[in-house]
């Protein structure tokens, strides 16, 4: 293939529309919203970029600083379940006969093809008082032992049946996350599956080593890139969530995406939302760079 220069108008035909949409629809917005953040209010919707740094200040406050806590360990949580949860799909996907590996990789790619709003206030219909979950635990629950028994809990909801509080806690965040971000976990986890040698686990089960032992010390070394490529991707959404804690999160289940919403919204405070904004980012490059340093890092010990 000729290097650009020898072809320079056929570069710029090609290269210059998507950078003008780059510069026009991303760069340049994202640089204007960078200096609300160095911006005093002005009036009720004024605002004069003084360049101070109060508004990052402000976000250090402890009530803040809470709030990107709490929304870290809900990422952090997301992508743990995520990945136990995921792991097993993703092999049972690679080990699957071809006839069905495709549509399997389908339903784990057919929640795109649905709005995500229509999809939260599905999972609102499972998780509420009268919802999914509740009827069938009612449902075992009035056949007796032998059919909580069949979910394992055998007389754990007493003698009288009380629905669970699934929805407007913390749980239903994580859940609403899981069931949101799964999928970004299990197609990187397959992508590196797919290109696992399944010799070696032939090979570590004749030499003696249990199933267990194979999957620790051979399966998830080698799927180990698709692990973190999966975590990021899921991480990152995660901890910039604000539709799911909205709408499954209760009054101490808000992220800090639904306090940049409401400075934007109904504070009215774009310098202080700003600020916030470029703190979730700062942290989010951090993630990005975490993951290199970790890919580098396996690198040059697979090197070694």
């Amino acid at each position: 293939m000729d290097p650009w220069w020898r072809h320079p108008l056929v570069f710029w035909v090609l290269g210059l529309p998507p950078t003008a949409w780059l510069l026009g629809f991303f760069l340049i917005p994202l640089g204007i919203v960078w200096l609300f953040s160095f911006a005093e209010l002005r009036g009720v919707i004024g605002m004069e970029v003084t360049g101070t740094l109060a508004n990052y200040a402000r976000a250090l406050d402890p009530l803040y600083l809470e709030i990107f806590g709490k929304s870290f360990l809900f990422a952090g949580m997301t992508t743990v379940v995520s990945l136990v949860a995921g792991f097993p799909v993703a092999m049972a996907i690679v080990f699957a006969s071809p006839r069905w590996r495709p549509v399997l990789l389908l339903l784990v790619i057919l929640p795109f093809w649905t709005n995500l709003l229509i999809r939260t206030y599905a999972l609102i219909a499972v998780l509420r008082i009268r919802g999914f979950v509740n009827f069938s635990l009612e449902w075992l629950w009035e056949r007796g032992d032998w059919g909580l028994a069949l979910i394992g809990l055998p007389g754990v909801l007493g003698d009288r049946f009380e629905p669970l509080e699934l929805l407007y806690n913390n749980t239903a965040v994580v859940i609403g996350l899981v069931y949101v971000h799964l999928p970004f976990m299990v197609l990187p986890l397959y992508a590196a599956l797919e290109r696992l040698d399944r010799s070696l686990i032939e090979a570590a089960l004749d030499l003696g080593a249990s199933q267990w032992t194979a999957f620790r010390t051979v399966i998830v070394p080698l799927a180990f890139p698709g692990i973190v490529s999966g975590a990021i991707l899921v991480f990152i959404p995660a901890l910039g969530s604000f539709l799911t804690p909205d709408l499954l999160g209760g009054t101490d289940s808000q992220m800090i995406a639904n306090v940049i919403e409401r400075q934007f919204k109904g504070a009215n405070d774009w310098p202080f939302g700003a600020a916030l904004s470029f703190l979730l980012m700062y942290l989010t490059f951090g993630a990005l760079a975490l993951r290199a340093v970790l890919s580098r890092g396996r690198s040059a010990m697979d090197a070694g």
